[in-house]
């Protein structure tokens, strides 16, 4: 009996089970799987440092901010009627040139108060803010509202042309008594 039980214990060893499929990963991962995921793992790594070196290679070069030129020709003294705010260099420069009797002056179009650029009431004749309702003269004066300061003024000169020569790069403030330098004045009658 004893052999009997043995024979047939061989036997269903050796016989293989039918419809018995070998699960695909049991603990076991192929060659040919294992490079792959160790492939896609360097791929990843390799993209996130080539981000991170990116961004700061990025961070070595500045920003660069394109400006209109802060020095510029406005034409000829004939060009401009007298007693009258021209205002042609406004959106593009930031100037306003007022037109006395005796000369000109270049006015800047930044409220003092916040910023804000203010705009030239002919009829009132006044520079009136939108955002907070400065108000200032002709001149440049401030008159109502919560501006602090009159506008600023930047040198102007005639240049050997003849042309007027606005430079914003020299700013002359009332407050501080420099309305009374040269250049911030141009006298031309």
């Amino acid at each position: 009996m004893a052999e009997e039980k043995e024979a047939v214990e061989t036997q269903e060893a050796e016989q293989p089970t039918p419809g018995l499929v070998r699960a695909p990963l049991r603990g076991e991962v192929s060659r040919r799987g294992f490079l792959s995921v160790l492939g896609l793992g360097w791929a990843v790594f390799a993209g996130a440092l080539a981000a991170v070196l990116g961004a700061m290679g990025r961070f070595m070069f500045p920003n660069v901010l394109f400006e209109p030129p802060q020095e510029f020709k406005a034409g000829y003294p004939e060009d401009f009627a007298v007693d009258a705010v021209d205002e042609r260099f406004a959106a593009s420069f930031g100037v306003w040139i007022v037109r006395e009797s005796t000369g000109f002056y270049a006015l800047s179009t930044v409220c003092t108060h916040l910023g804000c650029t203010p705009n030239w009431l002919s009829a009132d004749e006044k520079f009136k803010c939108p955002c907070h309702g400065s108000g200032f003269i002709k001149t440049g004066i401030n008159i109502e509202g919560p501006a602090p300061r009159p506008l600023e003024r930047y040198r102007i000169v005639l240049a050997e042309d003849g042309q007027i020569q606005i430079d914003k790069n020299t700013k002359y403030q009332q407050e501080k008594g420099q309305w009374e330098l040269d250049g911030a004045y141009l006298y031309y009658a």
